[in-house]
């Protein structure tokens, strides 16, 4: 749920008259440091709430973690992961100004965990050789992405065994269609936005 613009496999959604011109980062190294958003066409960060509720229930996984954000937009989620002691971060977007954005506020925060890749998230997939315990997936409204980025993280074992994946879309979706050994841990919804918690390789315990 970082932030962000969307098409393709960049940055989210949102109405830009509702995009602030600063997200806080709420817990850790720099709680409280407020970060700009770039000013792109729909780009909308994680409303605060909502990522305080992700980082609780993150709170026993996060410390050295290898995160993977996929549509990175503004890199709230991405730079909360990393201030809240995550070991690895990657930030993808399709978006060369958002990228170019995001190296901005890594080198301002000197965010030597963060890294940032500028490609389409759904053919970085493909190519990418990298294992991540925790993967924040928040792609564009209305295009069915959720559903090709989980199959893909599946199919190339890019979450490893017992990893985590957080899923975003408009709430009048159902459940996501997930692979059959995942299941959902946890659920929310705030305003337009429904968000759940899965676990790879959780399936055969959460059904007893």
């Amino acid at each position: 749920m970082a932030g962000r613009r969307r098409s393709g496999g960049g940055t989210t959604r949102g109405q830009a008259a509702s995009r602030p011109g600063r997200v806080r980062i709420i817990g850790g190294r720099w709680r409280g440091r407020r970060l700009p958003v770039p000013d792109l066409p729909g780009l909308r960060p994680t409303p605060d709430r909502v990522r305080e509720t992700l980082f609780n229930w993150l709170a026993p996984e996060i410390e050295g973690a290898r995160c993977l954000d996929l549509f990175a937009g503004s890199g709230a989620i991405g730079f909360e992961a990393a201030s809240r002691g995550a070991g690895r971060v990657v930030l993808v977007d399709r978006q060369p100004r958002a990228v170019s954005h995001l190296r901005e506020v890594a080198r301002a925060l000197d965010a030597s965990a963060v890294e940032v890749r500028l490609a389409d998230g759904l053919a970085w997939l493909e190519q990418t050789p990298e294992r991540f315990d925790l993967v924040f997936l928040d792609p564009p409204f209305g295009q069915g992405l959720i559903g090709a980025a989980c199959e893909r993280l599946e199919a190339r074992g890019v979450v490893v065994e017992g990893g985590l994946v957080y899923l975003e879309s408009e709430a009048a979706l159902a459940e996501p269609s997930l692979p059959p050994t995942w299941a959902i841990l946890r659920s929310g919804r705030a305003g337009d936005v429904r968000y759940h918690l899965a676990r790879r390789g959780a399936a055969e315990t959460a059904g007893g």
